[in-house]
């Protein structure tokens, strides 16, 4: 453990259980990673460094008690559309938001088992985009290649964790916003089973589609924070089975049979995979076949799962605009999307969205029958390398929504179905930006999907590789 690279969830937990270094020291350095880089990469929103140190401070006289919890003074983040108490929660958006008086669950949690929550991260405006930009905050830029995105929504937390800022943080994945910019800041983000982690004060968020996961350098550290920060709120409407992690890092999976597809689901849209990407995801495959698992080229057969993705996702957007103080702040984009979702979600009685909300079952059957030949599908997390800061800006919203499909084309219909996805670091552009790759499956089967990207990370050893001085 260095002061300028920190050692991860696991091992600093273990450090500070072992008395090896104290949390005041851990939050410190965090605390001044953060301000040292915050010129050239912009990953925090906000900053809470007298009450993380007070925090840290209780940690350590817990710790010299004898206590042991799994996150005892360890720092972690979170991203901004998270509730932590005596912050505001802004999602993205410019305006002055109320302080919040309680933490949201997910929050809470971290908190009980000890986590000390030092900041929280920037996404772009309520999550809509797969970058973390606009006027409320700046740019959030990749640890890679500062002229690069880290990609989003849940920009800031990939950049902070892989610059080495934090040892891990949560964010969260409405069509890709954890394995997105996990893909292309070489991490591991777990995009869970829907309502593994609650979203609570939200019954469920963006009618279902967005759910909160860890992203870390590492399995073991993205189960462990996962374990921490799962579990249900009485008010939540999803409530799957609980299960736990971190006993899956370590345990074989078992010769699997794994499905590599890279057909993209129909948007009636222009896109292309990436030489580049297809090559390194073709690499994972090869890999996977050398450990021993069945690999067959195979597709889900996704049919009209996009027909149901829009009107779901708009009325989200609409509900959360509802919360801004100022809607005449926000983006002409996200005004459209949320005239579009109230649209969705009133015309008719309410027809499209509640026809959106029914199609899930039987997209559960026709895409979930890929599974009755294979174990897990793999398949690109995104079908280009890390764009440009600012490709997206000043686009009109059909010029936006095609040029962040052709992106992005792979990640959202495991959103719709509710299912848990892993992105694994799947290596390096001729440039040297990172690339990712998603192991996918069906209900509940995070288990499964952790202990193959932990065997997968044993072989490919993507935690030693670090971004040098936020590369130019």
């Amino acid at each position: 453990m260095t002061p300028d690279r920190p050692a991860g969830l696991v091992r600093s937990a273990r450090a500070l259980a072992d008395g090896d270094v104290s949390s005041r020291e851990l939050v410190e350095r965090a605390l001044a990673r953060i301000e040292a880089a915050q010129p050239s990469l912009n990953a925090f929103r906000l900053l809470r460094p007298e009450a993380a140190l007070a925090e840290a401070e209780d940690a350590d006289a817990r710790l010299a008690a004898g206590e042991r919890l799994p996150l005892l003074g360890v720092p972690v983040a979170v991203k901004d559309d998270m509730d932590v108490a005596g912050t505001p929660t802004a999602f993205g958006c410019a305006g002055d938001f109320p302080v919040r008086t309680a933490d949201a669950e997910a929050v809470r949690r971290l908190r009980a088992a000890g986590a000390v929550v030092v900041g929280k991260t920037n996404s772009s405006e309520l999550g809509q985009w797969p970058h973390a930009e606009g006027p409320a905050f700046g740019d959030t830029r990749n640890p890679w290649n500062t002229r690069h995105t880290p990609g989003g929504s849940s920009g800031g937390s990939a950049a902070a964790v892989a610059a080495g800022l934090v040892p891990a943080a949560l964010g969260s994945d409405g069509a890709g916003s954890v394995r997105i910019p996990a893909a292309w800041t070489h991490l591991v983000g777990v995009k869970p089973q829907r309502g593994r982690i609650s979203t609570w004060p939200d019954p469920e968020a963006f009618q279902g589609i967005t759910v909160n996961g860890p992203l870390a350098r590492t399995v073991a550290d993205a189960a462990l924070l996962l374990d921490c920060a799962s579990g249900n709120h009485p008010g939540d409407l999803h409530r799957p089975p609980a299960l736990r992690l971190s006993d899956a890092v370590g345990r074989e999976p078992g010769r699997l049979r794994i499905a590599l597809s890279t057909r993209m689901p129909f948007t009636a849209t222009p896109k292309q995979l990436s030489g580049e990407v297809r090559a390194a995801v073709h690499g994972l495959a090869d890999r996977l076949a050398a450990l021993g698992h069945e690999v067959e080229e195979a597709d889900p057969a996704y049919g009209p799962i996009g027909l149901t993705f829009v009107p779901r996702a708009t009325a989200g957007i609409a509900e959360w605009v509802e919360r801004v103080p100022d809607p005449a702040l926000l983006d002409p984009r996200t005004r459209e999307s949320a005239r579009l979702g109230r649209a969705l979600s009133r015309t008719l009685g309410g027809a499209p969205l509640r026809w959106a909300r029914r199609a899930e079952a039987g997209l559960h059957r026709r895409v979930g029958a890929v599974f009755r030949r294979y174990d897990v599908v793999l398949a690109p997390t995104t079908a280009a390398p890390p764009p440009r800061v600012g490709a997206l800006a000043g686009l009109d919203g059909l010029a936006t929504d095609r040029a962040m499909i052709a992106a992005c084309p792979y990640a959202w219909p495991w959103n719709v179905l509710g299912w848990p996805g892993v992105n694994v670091p799947a290596g390096f552009t001729a440039d040297g930006l990172p690339l990712g790759a998603q192991l996918l499956g069906p209900a509940n089967s995070e288990p499964l999907l952790i202990s193959l990207a932990a065997q997968l990370e044993d072989d490919q050893r993507w935690f030693e590789r670090w971004p040098t001085a936020y590369g130019a």
